[in-house]
């Protein structure tokens, strides 16, 4: 079974990423790609499904962990009666492999090791044929099954079969034992063993450069840190693509159906983590971030998805995994996305914010990116007034959600600012006229003045926490009596126990069955939004409050169980960390 989704941690070589479990387990982990078929799924099901375990066979008194300082190498200690175990994993950066190194070193006394290896392919459901061989002057475990081989390393290999190897030994103080595994095509050749010590020294080097750059005058800054390191694992090294999550099918209702898969590019949120790191002066990222954008929508702009794989793909099909019971009971679990044919208004507007950004940072747009975006911008001219799905992936009816509206004035309004800012040509008296139309249109009908509210979308009164970046995108000041009212209005209906949900899933807008908890970037969003009107301590206190919902190594999911006190949804959440990072800049 697996554990409570705060229990783990991420270890990644920004190709990929796993899920180390405080009891030793990974249990997570798709090779060689983010959205590559699993071969540890454990999280969504049981220990017959892949995991790889090395933990003390003794009970545990106690275990702590920790990054290594400004790294994603993880470190978890485990006292037992007899001794104390360290558990160092990491996934070595840059070298154009797929290695999960774990590093065992006994520090004090003596304790017994449990070695469990069990690799399945397609998520769970192929049993590879596993078998021992000499390779490079050693032995190795060998697991094929169609395209992919395995090779598990070590100084002591566990026996079994059927792809469940296990293993039991002494370790006494001073005592160190270093295992790998390495993905390969199964047409491949075993390759030679990894030089350990120069990779995890390498890869350690890298993401200390890369979290020293980030800015210590904002509050919280070591969260902000984390949070920024974690931005960096999910982006994918060769082609610059950000998934929302490495995971797919964590429930935001825990037995029930709101289960998605996040391990792809969403527009809008990479365009988000875009403005994170240029708030946070990672200014050379936008270029890299730039480049993925013009592959990922090049073509017609009538084609433009809300999401891509990492490199670029358009197909994303949704389907079910039957075989898979679900993380606590959780179903369907869902592979592929099926919100890719959606149509959600807000995306460009997002992507232009960034890009503005980008610009304003001082980096020049090419010839092609410029015509780019002009060219989706008169795309989105012809079609600004048609109904979407809203950002929240509604799959109810389309509708005129406020968020969306506000969103469409905002890339009209970043496409004038080119024009004039920086002389980039295009057709700024119709871009001009169509933001003033659209800003008229949602202050007539997505503004409740009997309520002194803005509303969700055009045929209701409910409201929805994205109203709340208003104010954050600049279509009216952070002190106007408009928002105040949307602030006070989102706090009165869709606080619960002092964090925010997205909406009210009552009232039947998103055509799912259950419910679901806060949502934790739109907490951080109110964070934000107070902090524009000038309420600076009730930012401050809610700011220290959602810091103090990370787990033990600074990672956030997508929501939080207030009555249960532990973490819902997808995990590590993109939006989360993003959200976060804005807020502190915001506080800053």
């Amino acid at each position: 079974m697996a554990l409570p989704i705060e229990d783990y941690a991420l270890i990644g070589d920004r190709g990929t990423a796993a899920l180390v479990g405080k009891d030793g387990s990974i249990d997570w982990l798709c090779l060689p790609r983010f959205d590559s078929p699993a071969c540890f799924a454990a999280l969504l099901g049981t220990e017959d499904h892949g995991r790889w375990l090395l933990a003390p066979a003794d009970e545990v008194v106690e275990t702590s962990r920790r990054y290594v300082d400004g790294t994603a190498l993880l470190e978890t200690t485990f006292t037992t009666a007899g001794g104390e175990l360290v558990l160092l994993d990491v996934m070595p950066t840059g070298d154009n492999r797929a290695d999960v190194v774990r590093r065992l070193t006994c520090t004090r006394g003596t304790v017994t090791v449990r070695h469990d290896w069990v690799v399945r392919t397609d998520y769970g459901k192929v049993r590879p044929w596993v078998t021992r061989q000499r390779a490079h002057g050693n032995d190795v475990v060998v697991a094929v099954a169609g395209p992919d081989k395995f090779v598990l390393r070590g100084p002591r290999l566990p026996h079994g079969h059927d792809g469940h190897h296990d293993d039991e030994f002494e370790m006494s103080a001073g005592d160190e034992m270093t295992f790998s595994t390495t993905w390969i095509h199964s047409w491949h050749d075993v390759p030679e063993p990894l030089g350990f010590d120069e990779r995890i020294r390498t890869t350690t080097q890298q993401q200390r450069e890369w979290s020293g750059r980030s800015p210590d005058d904002v509050p919280h800054a070591d969260v902000v840190r984390r949070s920024l390191l974690t931005l960096l694992l999910m982006t994918h090294d060769d082609t610059g693509g950000i998934v929302a999550a490495p995971t797919t099918s964590l429930p935001e209702d825990f037995g029930g159906e709101r289960n998605w898969d996040y391990r792809f590019c969403w527009l809008r949120d990479a365009a988000l983590t875009l403005e994170s790191l240029l708030g946070a002066g990672y200014e050379e990222e936008a270029l890299e971030w730039r480049r993925w954008l013009l592959r990922a929508v090049a073509g017609d702009p009538a084609d433009l998805q809300i999401m891509y794989t990492v490199d670029g793909g358009r197909e994303l099909p949704e389907r079910e995994l039957d075989h898979l019971p679900g993380y606590a009971d959780s179903r369907p679990v869902r592979i592929g996305n099926g919100a890719v044919s959606q149509r959600q208004n807000d995306v460009l507007g997002e992507v232009m914010v960034a890009l503005e950004l980008a610009r304003n940072a001082g980096l020049d747009e090419t010839r092609n990116s410029w015509a780019l975006q002009r060219a989706l911008v008169d795309e989105l001219a012809d079609h600004w007034d048609e109904a979407d799905n809203g950002l929240w992936e509604i799959r109810g009816p389309q509708r005129h959600f406020t968020h969306s509206r506000v969103m469409v004035w905002v890339a009209f309004d970043r496409a004038v600012r080119a024009a004039e800012d920086h002389g980039l040509p295009g057709s700024v008296e119709r871009w001009r006229e169509l933001r003033d139309r659209v800003r008229e249109e949602i202050l007539e009908k997505g503004f409740d003045a009997e309520r002194g509210t803005f509303t969700q979308h055009y045929d209701t009164r409910e409201v929805d926490a994205s109203l709340l970046t208003i104010p954050l995108v600049g279509f009216l000041p952070g002190d106007d009596p408009r928002v105040l009212g949307t602030i006070d209005a989102v706090c009165a209906d869709l606080m619960r126990d002092g964090l925010l949900l997205r909406y009210r899933t009552q009232t039947g807008v998103d055509g799912l069955a259950g419910d679901e908890h806060p949502f934790l970037a739109c907490s951080f969003w109110l964070v934000s939004a107070l902090a524009h009107a000038g309420r600076r301590d009730d930012a401050e206190v809610l700011m220290d409050r959602l810091c103090g919902l990370t787990n033990d190594v600074g990672l956030l999911a997508e929501e939080y169980d207030t009555e249960r006190g532990r973490m819902a949804g997808n995990f590590p959440q993109a939006f989360s960390h993003l959200a976060l990072v804005q807020a502190a800049l915001a506080l800053r």
